[in-house]
């Protein structure tokens, strides 16, 4: 069996080779992408992670393997708060002796989503996409730690990518919930970016939460403490202001750089270059805003989870006006390489020096 703690390396190590093959290796544009390539890379990391040791290297791993050992003593209860991951997860516990039965089944919802998402946004680079994605700097931590809200976020894609039929849109809006409640939180942003479609004020609010992060302002984070769950207020409650991933807490200036990548970005592609394009809107709108209500929360303890709640949608965010453009002669597409590089580039400093 692999040593857990090979696995982040081998994973990280798999995704920069993978990147930097499709950095070299361009494709027509404008014709659609075979599907058995990116396909067979989504199975095999499926099965490589939901067949992962029940190790404490993968954080909450070892608490669900461990509270699985007590289903004999437990029978199945339904739960109200995650109606599809927590039901699932107790129903599992009465018919399987052990718990890589749910984790195959959880990690196939992750990465499945997320590649059936680039598929649906892009047809002709899902590949390169997909490995974007993978070289985020969340996705194998929300693959093995934070699996609930990783299939939850994965589940939300597609509620993005098939904005164009409103019904399926809706539906996996709202099963994406039933993995996680903290997906409210996108959910009201989606409602919202329905509503108000101005991109000035979105911009304009983020600036704002921004402002009031930086003043340590945390009135907010206690409005929202009061308007959330017992979960949820355990989090943000300023009384139990903490640390955060590490050993790391207060103002996370590495969190706000990362965060701003996409936002640079669609400055130049909504300002400069002025692309039009309703799905890339729509996503800016809703990342805005819950990246904009991650930095109200940004003292509350464990806060890369509320962050979390933005950063799923950043690495096709970030690259999507690199890929959906049609035009190789474009300065968006001649940029293609060094906004991917720098992506992975990121990923590995934080993984490998910062922490």
């Amino acid at each position: 069996m692999i040593s857990p703690l090979l696995y982040q390396p081998f994973y990280l190590g798999l995704v920069s080779l993978l990147t930097l093959c499709t950095v070299w290796y361009r494709r027509k544009l404008g014709h659609e992408e075979p599907i058995w390539g990116s396909l067979l890379l989504c199975v095999a990391l499926a099965l490589a992670i939901g067949f992962r040791p029940h190790s404490a290297v993968f954080g909450d791993t070892i608490n669900y393997a461990n509270w699985w050992k007590l289903f004999p003593y437990y029978a199945f209860d339904f739960s109200a708060q995650n109606l599809i991951f927590d039901n699932l997860y107790g129903w599992m516990q009465t018919k399987f002796p052990d718990v890589t039965e749910f984790f195959v089944i959880i990690a196939t919802v992750y990465f499945g989503c997320m590649w059936w998402a680039c598929r649906k946004m892009f047809p002709s680079n899902t590949f390169a996409t997909f490995v974007v994605y993978l070289a985020a700097f969340s996705t194998f931590s929300y693959g093995t730690n934070g699996i609930k809200a990783g299939a939850a976020a994965s589940v939300f894609l597609l509620a993005i990518a098939y904005r164009d039929r409103l019904w399926l849109s809706i539906l996996f809006a709202l099963i994406s919930w039933g993995f996680h409640h903290s997906m409210q939180l996108p959910v009201a942003a989606y409602v919202l970016s329905m509503l108000v479609k101005n991109k000035n004020y979105y911009f304009a609010g983020w600036v704002v939460c921004l402002l009031i992060s930086v003043a340590h302002i945390t009135f907010f984070q206690d409005l929202l403490a009061d308007a959330t769950d017992d979960s949820g207020a355990g989090y943000l409650n300023v009384a139990n202001i903490g640390q955060d991933w590490n050993g790391k807490g207060g103002f996370r200036y590495d969190f706000v750089i990362y965060s701003m990548a996409p936002i640079v970005m669609a400055y130049f592609v909504k300002y400069k270059f002025n692309l039009k394009d309703e799905l890339y809107d729509m996503m800016l709108r809703i990342y805005l805003t819950c990246n904009g209500a991650w930095m109200l929360c940004m003292y509350a303890q464990y806060t890369n989870r509320i962050a979390y709640l933005s950063w799923f949608m950043l690495p096709l965010l970030l690259v999507y006006p690199c890929y959906a453009i049609a035009d190789d002669k474009h300065p968006l597409v001649k940029a293609r390489p060094y906004v991917v590089l720098g992506h992975l580039a990121f990923t590995l400093f934080m993984a490998v020096v910062y922490y």
